[in-house]
């Protein structure tokens, strides 16, 4: 099964102080190793983590994500129609809601039929996926 990578989770690995750290490092190095489990994310999420590891966290931190937790997943650029489709979603949507990158996380995950989430933003659930842990 293939499962989403979300921001979120990225930061509660590598926050230690994150709320969520212990259930994500538990996922990770649990369910998340079983080798029925594909772990998949997309250029924005990579983007948006590597800035929050810069700006919030340790140089450390932004080595662990670049070089430990994104080599365990697959990376999918976003290309031309994934954002289309993504900033047509946000602005029917109001501007209120998901962020874009949430949004072209769930285009994804409706195209390649994923269910689940590796996630602790709520708007996944709302938009009716799965979230682990």
């Amino acid at each position: 099964m293939t499962v989403l990578v979300d921001t979120s989770a990225l930061f509660a690995l590598l926050h230690r102080p994150d709320r969520n750290h212990a259930a994500a490092a538990n996922w990770l190095a649990g369910p998340g190793q079983d080798s029925g489990e594909a772990l998949l994310t997309h250029s924005y999420v990579v983007v948006e983590s590597v800035a929050l590891a810069q700006r919030r966290l340790s140089s450390e931190a932004l080595g662990a994500l670049l070089l430990d937790l994104l080599p365990i997943m697959s990376i999918v650029f976003v290309d031309e129609a994934l954002h289309r489709s993504a900033v047509s979603a946000l602005l029917a949507s109001g501007s209120r809601g998901p962020s874009l990158v949430d949004w072209v996380s769930f285009e994804l995950m409706r195209h390649h039929g994923i269910r689940q989430a590796f996630a602790f933003d709520r708007d996944f659930r709302t938009a009716g996926f799965v979230t682990v842990p």
